[in-house]
């Protein structure tokens, strides 16, 4: 495929994308309500309890232990290899693939970053406040323990809370937390609830926390989430630095006052392939001064360069390039030049052989 239909393509996806509009109509942004300061204190309040049963090994570390002895990967051997692919749905890495790979998506076709800097600010949230709890404290997990009866903590382990549970939490609840619609945050909502539920008790089958760690876990993601709309000034003004960068290096680009690292770069390649002189993009995103008629793609354009010969010629689109020679050359077609024999060839020039060969012409058959 040519570049100029490369281009031409190009130039008509963004055409449609610039077309369409910049923000959905009913995009809500969510508000730190009562309701959501009332569920916030709560799990706040369960959160503090549950460390605190830990911290005195009360009658939820009796219970980690009962459930551990108890080893629910062996009561039920036939679900073990389903759920090895069920906890997947709780790991950082492929989770928060899928989800940015959605959230990307969306800011794509509306035209804002606001799904993707929340995500990266409450996963940023999660690894401060889950991280820094894990290491303060320190619990070891069941297959670790060393004292029957003991919280495990303050041993250099890093399972309170639970990392896959609190992660299945915000990053699936974060699709709900983004949802454009009353209905489809109900629904998102639902679907995350019942994924983190699923990844914190397939870890305790699996024996990798214990109840307490992912009672922990599932408080942790839903402060996150109940939290999210405080940072909200922060996604915001985070957005429009953004794009008021972006608009910068746009500008500077059409009056062609590029940063000095872009310059550096490009440097090179324009000098060897020459430059490309493309429409500014408000023009493509209101389809040209006609009306909004399509107009053909710009062809390249050539720098005039110097020849060897101190003569300048001028290099056209490859479409049509004619052919260049060299000035003080004269150039001759191919029946006037004279044939040369190479120095030691035995064999004869050209014209002796074109004699030989119509004088020895094989008769036509039948003749």
């Amino acid at each position: 495929m040519r570049t100029d239909q490369i281009l031409t393509r190009l130039e008509r996806v963004f055409a449609r994308l610039d077309r369409e509009p910049e923000r959905p109509a009913h995009l809500q942004t969510p508000q730190m309500s009562r309701h959501r300061v009332v569920l916030l204190g709560s799990t706040l309040a369960f959160y503090l309890a549950i460390v605190v049963a830990v911290l005195t090994t009360s009658w939820l570390v009796r219970l980690d232990w009962q459930i551990m002895f108890f080893r629910p990967y062996e009561q039920w051997p036939q679900l073990h290899a389903f759920l090895d692919y069920l906890v997947v749905l709780g790991q950082r890495g492929p989770t928060a693939v899928m989800v940015a790979a959605w959230l990307g998506w969306r800011s794509w076709r509306q035209h804002t970053l606001r799904p993707l800097i929340t995500l990266g600010v409450a996963l940023l949230l999660l690894n401060i406040t889950v991280g820094s709890v894990k290491l303060g404290l320190g619990r070891l997990g069941p297959h670790y323990a060393t004292e029957i009866g003991s919280a495990e903590l303050f041993a250099g382990g890093d399972i309170f809370p639970s990392g896959h549970t609190a992660n299945a939490v915000v990053t699936w609840g974060i699709l709900a937390y983004l949802a454009s619609t009353g209905v489809t945050r109900r629904v998102l909502s639902v679907v995350s609830a019942v994924v983190s539920l699923s990844v914190g008790a397939t870890t305790v089958y699996l024996g990798t926390h214990w109840v307490s760690d992912v009672l922990l876990g599932w408080s942790a993601g839903l402060l996150i989430l109940l939290a999210l709309p405080w940072f909200e000034p922060l996604i915001a003004r985070t957005e429009a630095y953004v794009f008021d960068v972006r608009e910068l290096l746009r500008r500077r680009a059409e009056t062609g006052r590029m940063p000095a690292p872009v310059v550096s770069v490009l440097t090179p390649l324009l000098s060897a392939g020459g430059k490309w002189q493309l429409r500014p993009a408000t023009e493509v995103a209101l389809g040209g001064a006609t009306g909004g008629a399509e107009e053909p793609v710009p062809q390249p354009v050539r720098d005039t360069v110097a020849a060897p010969t101190a003569s300048a010629v001028t290099l056209h689109s490859p479409t049509t390039r004619p052919a260049v020679h060299p000035a003080g050359r004269p150039h001759m077609i191919r029946s006037e030049r004279t044939p040369v024999t190479p120095v030691g060839s035995r064999r004869p020039a050209h014209t002796e052989r074109a004699a030989t060969r119509g004088a020895a012409a094989r008769p036509v058959a039948g003749g």
